[in-house]
């Protein structure tokens, strides 16, 4: 066999056996050089967070734009306060810029009480978006302690009986239980595996089971809220409490549900919540409301009268899904199908219609997110939670271009990239 069809034919194993990215073997090549959408968003998000950084107070987090045009600032017991050190962090990651990693420190450590908080589910955006981050990249062991405590408070709202972890305190439901809390079982996850304690895996896994017997519809979309009875662990009613209806899809639950199961599939490895994270990628993909940029209205069932008034786009649920589907590409068979999808609205993202300019919008980094619409609050403006998974999810696609560059250099070198 002559040298160039022995070649031909090291490149072909490699594009199927990598799945996730490349297509052949000049795309993905091209793809790392032509992408300058993504380094002239880094620019700018690096840009946004020092200055953000530089002017804000650590006991008071940036979480979004208020409707007079303010900043709307939030104290550690706010659920979103981990986003802002959390894109600190990201923003370090991308850049490794040692100031950067300076005020994600001082913005993390602002947090240290908030360990002591028992009266929520939020207790993993809170701590290991902040703290957990902050771990990751250092492997600072001054972090973990705070860790620790966050994690077995978040353990504690576990009710065996229903096997689901409490979401809130306040209301009129007997044991609340909303789709966001599957975003806070990857901090129960890690705690496991960090601090030996299997009861956590155990809860986590078992939420995550119970979630998917309850939560979801046929379509595989996800009601926002159960609620259930403590003590025989029954669905008393599924409702919701930000989309549009109870029986509508909010489109950040869509998103919080898919990203949810593909965070529990890495950890557990389940067969069950793979296929349930495809599932909510297929209602997700081929929405017959979904807009031709991929970035879905606040509610995927907004239509008739409110479209009259205009159906807000939600940046954050198009943040969290691009986030989400990069690492449901790494898993799946048709990976390159997810790939292409979370490329496709990170590149409408780094728009100008929706990527802020530099000393814009006060120093956030997108547009164009909706909080609670129902509740006419945070409307059309940034919101902390939507620039973190953005940031994330172009961590992650920097990874996933240069794992692929790398593989490919491999085999042209001759060398076996897969031993």
């Amino acid at each position: 066999m002559n040298k160039s069809l022995s070649l031909f034919f090291r490149r072909t194993i490699v594009a199927f056996s990598v799945s996730t990215v490349c297509y052949s073997p000049a795309f993905c090549q091209n793809r790392k050089t032509e992408n300058n959408w993504v380094s002239d968003a880094e620019q700018l998000a690096v840009y946004q967070l020092k200055k953000a950084a530089s002017i804000y107070n650590i006991h008071q987090n940036p979480r979004s734009i208020n409707a007079d045009g303010s900043v709307r600032l939030v104290t550690i017991r706010d659920w979103t306060n981990g986003f802002f050190p959390g894109s600190l962090w990201y923003g370090y990651e991308l850049s490794q810029e040692p100031d950067l990693a300076a005020d994600a420190r001082r913005f993390t450590l602002a947090l240290d009480s908030v360990q002591h908080i028992t009266n929520t589910h939020d207790l993993g955006f809170m701590l290991y978006c902040s703290y957990g981050n902050a771990y990751r990249l250092t492997a600072d062991s001054t972090y973990l302690p705070v860790l620790r405590q966050g994690a077995k408070h978040l353990y504690a709202r576990y009710n065996p009986h229903v096997g689901a972890i409490r979401s809130w305190d306040f209301g009129p439901w007997e044991f609340p239980v909303i789709i966001d809390n599957m975003m806070n079982l990857e901090f129960l996850f890690w705690a496991s595996q960090q601090f030996h304690v299997a009861s956590y895996f155990e809860a986590a896994n078992q939420h995550a089971k119970t979630t998917l017997r309850h939560h979801f519809r046929p379509n595989s979309s996800s009601y926002h809220l159960i609620n259930y009875d403590a003590t025989s662990g029954k669905v008393i009613s599924k409702e919701t409490h930000q989309g549009l209806t109870h029986e509508s899809s909010w489109a950040r639950g869509q998103a919080w549900g898919l990203y949810g199961y593909v965070m529990a599939y890495e950890n557990t490895k389940d067969p069950l919540f793979l296929k349930q994270a495809e599932k909510i990628a297929k209602f997700i993909m081929q929405h017959p409301r979904m807009p031709d940029d991929k970035i879905p209205a606040w509610d995927f069932d907004v239509h008739n009268a409110l479209e009259k008034q205009g159906a807000p786009r939600d940046v954050s649920a198009a943040a969290v899904i691009a986030s989400a589907l990069l690492q449901l590409s790494k898993q799946a068979p048709n990976g390159q199908l997810y790939m292409r999808y979370a490329e496709d609205i990170l590149r409408t993202l780094c728009s100008e219609k929706y990527l802020s300019k530099k000393d814009e919008n006060a120093y956030f980094i997108l547009k164009h997110s909706v909080g609670a619409f129902l509740y006419n609050s945070e409307i059309d403006t940034p919101i902390n939670y939507a620039d973190y998974y953005f940031l994330e999810a172009l961590v992650r696609y920097k990874a996933l271009i240069n794992r692929q560059v790398t593989f490919i250099n491999q085999v042209d070198n001759g060398l076996n990239p897969m031993v």
